[in-house]
């Protein structure tokens, strides 16, 4: 059974985000704002995770089907979330909870490693920062230093609980189950929210005597929840300019930094060379000599050693070779497979397709549910016919096949290595190898009328 274990509160509305998606499912560098948290939260407690689930939680457990949720059908507050997963916890055998806010994307492992360590053997534990304008956030009341209450900003009426205090509450919270089972029940909703505030377990544990333990993180804005578009903004912003200096610290050439949208989630390999405007998301890997041009979208997509994205390409689910080129102005949709040295021009969509070593499809071709050959050429205007209207089926060209312009093959249908299709055909049967096949209207030439 695990001594600890964390829990997310990601219930809320978040009104003020204007939409109808959970808060926590917005996006920063295209992840979910929650994804950020669980990902902080991963290296210390592996599965030990429960999320707080509330406003369309179906949507929550549609973008995360591989986490463990508790319901909070009706949101009373941070106490009664807390109330709401109490048997959830007690069930697992957890002896300390870490609780956080699910709308805090710039947590990281390091930051969660510290508050731990220094949260170590307080009854309760939590991180406070110091803001210069503390805004919406709860105020730390301190007496002779000590830690008294955390009162939140609807409730502080007097300036000494208000605007002079900098230091607020920043919302991570260690805290020991046993103790929270005892206090959980003298929480009220007698507030200006109406609502069950799990900071106010921190004056009742203070006032039995208990020790209660303020982390004192200084103005670190990691801390810092989202509440607004504006915010979500700034947040994004920030975090994109992490990602950015920790690339150029760690030796990928980034030109245009400021215009460079790159996954925290991505993995770019020293010496691999972006230029913005482009994005990376998901889980790409771009390697080492990997050239990505200027407004590239590249989403869960791997760019493999010395291959060169040029502009205006689109990648998703895609694979590209070693040495391979792509663009300008290429799409390679879901299982795009391009293989070493191969070519992909402009204007040419690969989809479950496989284009073999040095193959060539550069201009405006479609290749859905094919296998190319090593060293085919596959000639303008070429498409797989691959769908029927009801089931899709496969094209395969053999090696060194040469496929002439604006043909159309029609699956399910192979041609041979070898083989010759000529400009203009409409293949219906498989061509053996080595064959030529020409498959159009013949020519006539008719006297024009005069006018």
């Amino acid at each position: 059974m695990p001594d600890k274990a964390a829990l997310v509160l990601a219930a809320g509305k978040g009104t003020r985000m204007h939409s109808d998606r959970p808060k926590v499912l917005q996006t920063l560098l295209g992840e979910y704002m929650l994804a950020y948290v669980l990902a902080a939260l991963r290296p210390h407690f592996g599965d030990d995770v429960w999320v707080v689930a509330g406003h369309q939680a179906q949507m929550l457990q549609a973008a995360f089907p591989d986490r463990r949720f508790v319901m909070q059908a009706e949101q009373l507050g941070t106490g009664h979330a807390l109330m709401q997963a109490m048997p959830t916890l007690a069930g697992a055998g957890c002896r300390h909870i870490l609780l956080v806010n699910g709308d805090a994307p710039l947590l990281d492992e390091h930051l969660v490693r510290i508050f731990l360590e220094k949260a170590e053997g307080a009854d309760i534990a939590f991180a406070s920062i110091v803001l210069d304008s503390p805004g919406a956030y709860g105020r730390v009341l301190r007496e002779g230093g000590q830690v008294r209450a955390v009162v939140e900003a609807k409730d502080c009426d007097a300036p000494a609980n208000g605007a002079q205090i900098h230091e607020v509450n920043a919302g991570m919270y260690l805290l020991d189950l046993a103790l929270v089972a005892e206090l959980l029940p003298c929480l009220t909703c007698a507030n200006r929210s109406g609502e069950y505030y799990v900071t106010d377990l921190i004056a009742l544990a203070a006032t039995k005597g208990h020790s209660v333990r303020a982390v004192e993180c200084g103005k670190d804005e990691s801390f810092l929840g989202v509440n607004s578009p504006l915010e979500l903004a700034r947040m994004e912003e920030l975090l994109r300019a992490r990602v950015a200096e920790r690339l150029l610290q760690s030796g990928v050439l980034l030109h245009a930094p400021d215009m460079a949208r790159v996954s925290p989630f991505a993995r770019i390999e020293p010496g691999a060379e972006l230029t913005g405007p482009c994005e990376i998301a998901g889980r790409s890997e771009v390697r080492r000599g990997a050239r990505v041009a200027s407004h590239c979208v590249v989403l869960d997509s791997v760019i493999e050693e010395g291959a060169e994205l040029r502009q205006f390409s689109h990648l998703e689910g895609a694979r590209v070779g070693v040495g391979a080129t792509v663009g300008p102005f290429a799409r390679l949709r879901s299982g795009a497979v391009i293989a070493a040295n191969a070519h992909v021009g402009n204007f040419v969509e690969v989809k479950n397709a496989r284009l073999g070593e040095g193959a060539k499809a550069n201009h405006l071709t479609y290749l859905g549910d094919a296998d190319v050959g090593a060293g085919a050429n596959i000639g303008a205007g070429t498409i797989t016919c691959n769908y029927d209207g009801s089931h899709k089926y496969k094209t395969i060209i053999g090696e060194k096949a040469f496929i002439g312009s604006n043909t159309a093959l029609v699956a399910p249908v192979s041609v041979g290595a070898g083989a010759l299709v000529g400009a203009g055909s409409v293949i219906t049967k498989d061509v053996p190898e080595g064959d030529m096949s020409i498959a159009r209207g013949k020519q006539k030439n008719l006297p024009r009328k005069k006018v």
